[in-house]
């Protein structure tokens, strides 16, 4: 397990960083920021995408089922004495959510949802007019697309690939190398909750609602700076092009979508 696992404020400002410096400019290639603007994060954890936000005068909402992370979101802010709100609840529990949003965010949450049909079309009804949605997550092919990085064992958290072995294989290496079950079952929940390029973008094909304004693959995630010292690199437009085969390469994807007038 990599020390940031660990130490959740560390965490909070690694994605802090990562989010003033790539996501924010992202988003405003397509979307301006204003300090009235209105953000929504969707599983926002320990809230530090959206710190940034809030530093630049917009209302920032994060909303996530953890109760131990919306905990922790509300400290960090208290120290960085930023002002944000934060909801522990589910999100298809939701019915009505403090208005609608100029940005929604959907930050590497949408591999971790079964019903992922049901979540996007709830999208909608929280975004303003004229607003976007900011959806990424890792192809589930990638090297560590399982996150067995939280893993404990040194083995397995550095090991690329080893959640593409069949499930009772999976499990069985999991329990060798002294996970416990509630790993266990967050990585065999991830493997059954895994989100490819093509399975994302049908599901959005299916839903009707969602124009695709971008899409950009990530080679190296912009996060990695941040992580490792390693400068973001997009994956070639001779890969990015290549269905099935990009996911292997693939360590972020970025989307922006709009609804369909």
């Amino acid at each position: 397990m990599q020390e940031r696992h660990k130490n959740r404020k560390l965490y909070f400002h690694e994605l802090a960083q990562t989010s003033q410096k790539f996501f924010i400019p992202y988003i405003k290639q397509f979307k301006r920021l204003e300090q009235d603007c209105r953000i929504l994060e969707i599983g926002c954890g320990d809230g530090g995408n959206l710190l940034p936000f809030a530093q630049m005068g917009c209302y920032t909402l994060g909303v996530d089922i953890s109760e131990g992370r919306i905990a922790d979101a509300r400290k960090f802010f208290m120290d960085c004495k930023a002002k944000g709100d934060f909801l522990a609840s589910d999100i298809f529990l939701l019915e009505e959510l403090y208005g609608t949003f100029d940005v929604i965010i959907c930050h590497d949450v949408i591999e971790h949802i079964g019903e992922k049909k049901r979540f996007l079309s709830l999208l909608p009804q929280f975004l303003a007019k004229n607003g976007i949605v900011f959806m990424s997550f890792p192809a589930w092919q990638m090297p560590f697309g399982g996150h067995q990085q939280i893993c404990r064992s040194k083995i397995i958290s550095h090991l690329p690939f080893v959640h593409l072995f069949p499930k009772t294989f999976f499990r069985l290496l999991l329990k060798a190398c002294g996970e416990d079950d509630v790993c266990i079952e967050e990585l065999m929940s991830i493997k059954g909750t895994k989100t490819s390029i093509e399975l994302f973008e049908q599901i959005l094909k299916d839903i009707g609602e969602f124009i695709i304004t971008d899409r950009t693959l990530w080679l190296i995630n912009p996060h990695y700076e941040t992580k490792f010292g390693l400068h973001p690199l997009q994956l070639p437009k001779c890969f990015a092009i290549i269905p099935y085969v990009r996911n292997f390469f693939t360590t972020s994807c970025f989307y922006v979508l709009r609804v369909e007038c």
